[in-house]
């Protein structure tokens, strides 16, 4: 009964506080779509509407009430449902984002099995060969990664592999020849091209989103290898490793089995925070390769001063933070008995 009783404060202060985060996103969400100098009500009715217009359409906006009733009025809206329509697209700014943003999961979705895959082993790696050249190799390797900027490596990547040797892709999510020709019925072009059984368009989307992917998957590969290594490092110097080879075990059982399997818990929380920087970090290489997704309407809207599609991102990026840690605490309790 004690146990039930301290699982169900748990719940409730667990409800209490994604609430409160709820509520202080909405609040910052309201501010930074008053402090932004773009005016919405110009972007409605255009530079050169008269007076009259500009201050009927003010009113209707309700920009003329006290700034507490604007939240107000703002937060009833987003509990409804209700996230303005689009000035640039003339649609509810929702119906926008839910077309868009597939091809955003799909890019971000291959970048961080890229990133995963390769930063984890060389993380690992790195950590088990410190001092040495392999550490030194990929400590290098993370470094690029880490610092050059995606826009200036997603031009030149672009300049190499597309326009010089031809082996992958340009510009969209497949080639301009078969837009139109499958219906979307999920918004992922490779799920909707497998369902639609057509292999061309499959293979043109999978070459389309082999660069960006591969650049962002390298950008986030280079956080978790760093991450990664440093878990491993705190591992390797604890005392049950040295016990452990005492028994008998190899190096690479004691390495993968308990090293590895210690860090797990850490790792998910990294992988996650990588998803989500991936999914909101997106703008730069979907601007450079012309990716219609998320990144890109944030940035077409964010150039023309649509704020009730700017805000809506804005917001549906903290949700997507506060969604990936809910999921992280799950996995925490999977991967870590300690947390029952």
């Amino acid at each position: 009964m004690a146990l039930s009783h301290i699982r169900l404060r748990q719940v409730a202060g667990q409800v209490a506080t994604i609430a409160i985060t709820l509520f202080g996103l909405l609040l910052l969400t309201f501010v930074i779509g008053r402090m932004m100098p773009a005016d919405p009500v110009r972007a409605i009715v255009g530079e050169d509407a008269s007076r009259e217009t500009y201050e009927m359409v003010f009113n209707q906006l309700g920009l003329d009430r006290p700034i507490w009733e604007q939240f107000l009025r703002y937060l009833g809206d987003v509990l409804t449902g209700n996230f303005g329509t689009s000035i640039r697209t003339g649609q509810p700014v929702i119906e926008d984002i839910l077309h868009v943003m597939p091809a955003t999961i799909e890019l971000a979705t291959f970048a961080i099995l890229i990133g995963a895959g390769l930063g984890i082993p060389l993380g690992v790696t790195a950590a088990v060969n410190k001092d040495r050249w392999p550490d030194h190799l990929v400590r290098v390797f993370s470094l690029f990664g880490h610092s050059m900027p995606i826009f200036w490596t997603g031009m030149i990547a672009l300049l190499v592999f597309y326009a010089g040797l031809g082996w992958v892709g340009g510009s969209g999510r497949m080639s301009q020849f078969y837009i139109g020709l499958i219906d979307e019925r999920t918004g992922f072009l490779l799920i909707d091209s497998l369902l639609a059984g057509d292999r061309d368009v499959f293979w043109s989307a999978v070459n389309h989103l082999i660069l960006p992917a591969s650049l962002l998957g390298y950008s986030s590969s280079a956080y978790i290898t760093r991450m990664t290594r440093s878990f491993m490092l705190d591992q390797l110097g604890q005392e049950y490793m040295t016990t452990a080879r005492v028994k008998g075990l190899s190096r690479g059982q004691t390495i993968w089995r308990h090293a590895f399997g210690n860090i797990r818990v850490q790792l998910v929380t990294i992988i996650a925070l990588a998803y989500g920087g991936l999914l909101e970090g997106a703008v730069l290489i979907e601007t450079v390769f012309a990716w219609p997704g998320f990144g890109q309407y944030l940035t077409n809207n964010l150039i023309i001063g649509d704020m009730n599609a700017v805000m809506t991102c804005v917001l549906i990026v903290g949700c997507i933070f506060i969604l990936l840690n809910l999921i992280s605490d799950l996995l925490y309790r999977l991967f870590d008995p300690r947390t029952k």
